[in-house]
């Protein structure tokens, strides 16, 4: 999740000199050279693949990518249900703590050998692997019996996993987890063949990314492009595209420019480029919105900066940020301020909560009280956020103005590379910082037990609290969801009271798609792996 990347001009310039020597022009241009093929998917990736390794991965451009290669035992579908991948079928015991999983049988691997359920065991243990640095492997299962001791080093396999025979496995949990089928969504339980992956150390090579997915990796070139192959034998029939292409091109205005010249098939589109976008008439009708059931947020490190130990220092930072203004002004209205932690589309939200609106004069009262008048005496602070996306820096700057118009603290911006920034965020590091939390599944304990929890694996700020705690705890253990809202919605007051962190709004992606473009899958999680993609070009 890491490094620095190839420039983009450097980029542009390639595929210029390719397409001058094919004789065709830039908007029917392909990677493989001569003119643009049919059903191949152009989509460039706003940043370089942070791992190739299923137990690694994190971040959701990656993932995006990597969901084409490999596969777990289940995945969503486009209604947001969880449906069988490898497995055919499952059954959990009468009281929610077993749950045993039936193998689709004819699943291959890409090197042609049949997937069996000793294959399931041996990959999450492989995730376990301390040479594997995995962040998500507790996070995502550690409710199944043994692991987090096998990931300490204190046993050398996992009891809860138990192969029953060559198609069915069996999962033992430690308490009832009515989430835990949309944890085993997640990339960290993809099946892997032991006998073409490492085994103690990262995949880090195309040839290594052997997967069951409807793609194989046949190319990868660090910090510049990868090329994902149809696979004939996938065992959901041979996807319709024959090839996708995901060129690494870091600049929002690059990307934009290469969609208008026709040499990428699907972008994001940044806030900002939305107005000319849409008074272009070869465009406007090209543009697409998606829903996303994420938060973007401002996080307060309350170990490593002092000031954010003091609960009234996190509730005048809350009050000096006019979120409406971010929104409305900035972003063009396309988000929804958020005034909860839990976003739309998971149960649970709600558009109101016991959190803190804008007032600027109450916040300066506040940071007075806590010994801050006017931000005297504050120590130097840093806003950092992801670089190349002209959105996030956009918010990080109004912040940051924000704060030091209304409370007087200066605040310096700082931008740092996505791999970088991870390996800070995952060390518990970043002190001040803007950042989105995506949902994982549809389940209010990924907002809240899990980045919030005193003990949460995406508590990266040292947030805690012995009320926030034991209703999370018991909401938690609850099968019935009617029983376990009440319980989590108290406790998002409890962590919106305490400013655990600051929730700036709820997401919604803008996407440019060529006409050509079909048959793509949606859920409110992104795009789904393109079983079903076809691209057409234009005569």
């Amino acid at each position: 999740m890491r490094v620095s990347f190839l420039s983009t001009a450097a980029i542009a310039i390639a595929f210029s000199a390719l397409a001058v020597l094919n004789g065709c022009s830039p908007g029917n241009f392909s990677e493989r050279g001569g003119k643009a093929e049919e059903n191949v998917l152009r989509y460039a990736i706003p940043n370089n693949p942070t791992s190739l390794d299923s137990a690694v991965v994190q971040d959701g451009d990656t993932l995006d990518m990597l969901q084409q290669v490999y596969e777990g035992l289940v995945g969503w579908d486009e209604n947001n249900n969880v449906v069988g991948l490898v497995a055919e079928s499952w059954e959990f015991s009468d009281d929610a703590t077993e749950v045993t999983f039936k193998i689709r049988p004819g699943v291959k691997f890409h090197n042609g050998r049949e997937v069996k359920a000793e294959d399931v065991k041996w990959s999450i243990e492989r995730a376990c692997n301390a040479g594997l640095k995995s962040q998500t492997v507790d996070a995502y299962l550690s409710d199944v019996v043994g692991l987090s001791e096998m990931r300490a080093g204190t046993t050398d396999s996992v009891p809860g996993i138990e192969v029953i025979d060559d198609m069915t496995v069996k999962f033992k949990l430690k308490q009832p987890t009515p989430y835990f089928l949309g944890k085993l969504t997640y990339l960290v339980s993809a099946i892997l063949p032991k006998e073409s992956v490492p085994s103690d150390r990262e995949i880090n090579k195309a040839e290594e990314m052997v997967g069951t997915g409807p793609y194989k990796m046949a190319r990868f070139d660090d910090k510049q492009l990868a090329i994902l192959e149809a696979n004939p034998d996938y065992w959901g029939g041979k996807p319709k595209l024959t090839r996708i292409e995901r060129p690494v091109i870091l600049n929002a205005d690059t990307r934009l420019t290469k969609f208008k010249n026709g040499e990428l098939d699907v972008i994001q589109l940044q806030r900002q480029d939305l107005k000319g976008v849409l008074e272009d008439p070869a465009l406007k009708d090209l543009v697409k919105y998606f829903q996303r059931p994420s938060i973007w947020y401002v996080g307060m490190n309350q170990k490593l900066y002092k000031p954010f130990g003091d609960k009234r220092v996190r509730q005048a930072f809350a009050m000096a940020i006019d979120r409406d203004s971010i929104v409305n002004d900035l972003l063009g209205g396309v988000n929804t301020p958020a005034y909860t932690i839990v976003p739309p589309g998971v149960p649970g939200h709600r558009e109101k909560g016991k959190g803190y609106d804008y007032n600027p004069e109450e916040a300066r009262k506040l940071l007075a009280e806590a010994g801050y008048p006017g931000g005297k005496g504050m120590p130097a602070l840093e806003l950092t956020h992801r670089e190349g996306y002209p959105d996030i820096k956009t918010v990080a700057e109004a912040v940051a103005g924000q704060i030091k118009k209304n409370l007087g603290v200066e605040v310096r911006v700082l931008p740092m590379e996505w791999q970088k920034y991870l390996e800070v965020y995952n060390n518990k590091e970043q002190v001040f910082y803007h950042m989105r939390w995506a949902a994982d599944y549809l389940d209010p304990q990924n907002f809240l037990s899990h980045m919030l929890a005193t003990n949460g694996p995406e508590n990266k700020f040292y947030y805690s609290s012995p009320e926030f705690d034991a209703l999370t705890s018991k909401a938690d253990k609850l099968v019935n969801m009617d029983e376990r809202i009440p319980l989590y919605q108290e406790a998002e007051d409890v962590a919106l009271q305490d400013v655990a962190w600051i929730p700036l709004y709820f997401q919604k992606d803008i996407e440019l798609h060529r006409k050509g473009v079909t048959g793509m899958r949606e859920s409110l999680f992104g795009h789904l792996p393109h079983t079903t993609t076809s691209v057409s070009r234009e005569k």
